[in-house]
């Protein structure tokens, strides 16, 4: 595989030159998570690894295995953790998301979960001709119900599940969550710039939480000028 050597905030990352590469997504998740303490991470749906790789540089003391169907991808994770020094800490199981409630046996064995799945139905929008890119963002081998199936599976009792999704499905996912007991707890739209409608949301839930549903201020990426925000900036930012 052709891969370009990229920096990012704190980290070195190895990504394909022609198939799937992170975008801003990866870093507002990255960012959402806002927690004080973690010890068990897991990453569904990790790509490269950056998400799993970013949070293991925010929280140092937690463990993430990152949880990738595809080989290639999983092979270059694999080459970004030894890169970042985190090989004692970030392990990557290449499996099918959808198998992991049969397979996998680690039932309740996280308190975070996180994914920026492929939110784009198989019959919606144009389908990249890559492979790689196309199954990372339309549901060709995961569907919305799987993933929750597995994070629910994963997440131990009050455990969080922090996602990016598309918000013309928000309704569904909430619904979704709801019906496995894990119940959305904060939300964020990202927009473009302030004039447009939102192109992308955050959500928070907790597996067994009550209910009541904070709406955070929205994130804007672009002001007026076309440049990055503020806000926007420092989440790119400067290594920490």
């Amino acid at each position: 595989m052709d891969v370009t050597l990229d920096s990012i905030r704190n980290i070195k990352l190895y990504q394909s030159k022609t198939g799937y590469r992170f975008s801003v997504d990866a870093l507002l998740l990255y960012d959402f998570v806002n927690l004080r303490k973690v010890s068990a991470i897991a990453d569904l749906g990790a790509g490269s690894g950056i998400i799993g790789i970013l949070l293991a540089k925010k929280y140092h003391e937690a463990r993430i295995m990152l949880f990738e169907i595809q080989e290639t991808l999983s092979r270059v994770a694999e080459k970004n953790i030894v890169l970042n020094n985190l090989q004692d800490r970030i392990a990557v199981k290449q499996c099918d998301v959808r198998e992991i409630p049969e397979s996998y046996q680690a039932q309740g064995a996280y308190d975070l979960v996180v994914s920026n799945p492929p939110f784009r139905k198989v019959k919606s929008g144009r389908l990249n001709i890559a492979e790689e890119r196309a199954i990372a963002r339309h549901e060709i081998k995961l569907s919305l119900e799987k993933l929750i199936d597995a994070a629910a599976f994963l997440l131990r009792s009050k455990g969080r599940f922090a996602i990016i999704y598309h918000p013309a499905r928000l309704s569904e996912l909430m619904t979704m969550l709801k019906k496995r007991e894990i119940e959305p707890k904060r939300l964020r739209f990202v927009h473009s710039h302030m004039l447009s409608e939102a192109k992308m949301v955050l959500l928070e839930a907790v597996k067994g939480g009550r209910t009541g549903l904070k709406i955070e201020n929205p994130l804007f990426i672009y002001g007026e000028d076309g440049s990055y925000t503020e806000e926007m900036g420092g989440i790119y930012g400067s290594p920490e």
